[in-house]
């Protein structure tokens, strides 16, 4: 048994299920579909890892971090990342006071609880391992002066997988730093329709002499679902959420054979495995248990793991793709986890 607080109780578990569910309806207001996503964005929300959204422009993914900063009570910023950014421009200068002759420090917008971190491959590597060395130690040096950024603080960051004229690739040391990766898809025909069809009925708002064709940004509710206390007691839930010493065990052996895969040229780090328990352990708790199944694993392993190893040249000639290598090892798991496949459930 790895965890040693208190049991989660059962008011625990009802407030944050409904801080849970009031939060997804909120998002579901303005955004149609992409529940995984959602569900994503929270288990990075509760348990402080960062995310990385890929996906081709036009699929939400703005709208998204948007909308959640309003359903929760939270600061929010937002950078766009272009080839001209500059450090100071993320973190924050010292600048001369003219008045007193003085150099002041002015926080960049990095102080702040959701930062969105937009096309953040379009920024030179300078200003990426400015911010993801903040991530990691959720501090900012600047001048002589060292500032500890807000709680809870989170990075979502975006990335188009397809365009590469005028990016900088992520190396696989920064990718490392994000908890989660999830890759987003498009949307199925029906919720294409109802986009259209919520698209088109978004009216016409006047402004003084003028008027503006509302989007779906104009018609987000400003006001939280959820409170800080909320977020706060559902982070503590999840680290009541039980994990056997069983669990752990094929974790380990998963992040293993990450690293001994004949196709498999950089495996995971130790940081995979520690993202594979906590997000589990969110999972579990957004689905109602107190208990980790390892239906967790399994669903976010891609999530969790894909960005983290590299492949042989040799396997990549030959058409294997990172899917295909994660899923022959989650079927070597599940072989020797259980008669059906996958290992067997996990509980108290």
């Amino acid at each position: 048994m790895l965890d040693t607080s208190p049991d989660l109780t059962r008011e625990d578990s009802h407030r944050t299920d409904e801080f849970i569910r009031a939060v997804r309806k909120r998002i579901g207001t303005v955004v149609v579909g992409q529940e995984i996503v959602v569900e994503r964005l929270l288990i990075a929300l509760f348990t402080g890892g960062h995310i990385l959204l890929q996906g081709v422009p036009g699929i939400a993914k703005t709208l998204l971090v948007s909308v959640l900063s309003k359903s929760v009570d939270l600061a929010f910023a937002r950078i766009q990342f272009t080839i001209d950014l500059l450090p100071s421009d993320i973190l924050g200068a010292e600048v001369l006071d003219q008045r007193t002759n003085e150099f002041v420090v002015r926080k960049g917008p990095i102080f702040t609880n959701l930062l969105l971190a937009d096309e953040i491959n379009r920024a030179a590597p300078k200003v990426q391992g400015a911010l993801l060395e903040a991530m990691q130690e959720r501090k900012v040096t600047i001048g002589n002066e060292t500032f500890t950024l807000p709680a809870p603080f989170l990075v979502i960051a975006t990335q188009n997988p397809i365009e590469q004229a005028g990016t900088f690739e992520l190396p696989e040391a920064q990718l490392d730093r994000f908890m989660l990766v999830h890759r987003l898809e498009y949307p199925t025909n029906e919720e294409e329709r109802e986009i259209l069809a919520r698209n088109a009925a978004l009216g016409v708002e006047r402004q003084g002499k003028g008027a503006i064709v509302q989007t779906e940004f104009d018609v987000m509710r400003h006001e939280p679902v959820g409170s800080s206390d909320d977020l706060v007691a559902a982070m503590e839930a999840v680290h009541r959420v039980h994990v056997s010493e069983t669990f752990a065990e094929h974790v380990v052996q998963l992040v293993t054979r990450s690293r001994v895969h004949p196709d498999v040229e950089l495996g995971c780090s130790p940081r995979a495995g520690i993202a594979l328990i906590k997000a589990s352990r969110a999972r579990a708790l957004m689905h109602g248990r107190t208990y980790v199944v390892p239906e967790d694993l399994f669903a976010l392993a891609e999530d969790v793991m894909l960005h983290r190893m590299r492949l042989r040249y040799e396997a990549i000639a030959e058409g294997v793709g990172g899917r295909d290598v994660l899923a022959d090892m989650l079927r070597s798991l599940g072989g020797q986890s259980g008669s059906n496949g996958t290992p067997g459930e996990h509980r108290r």
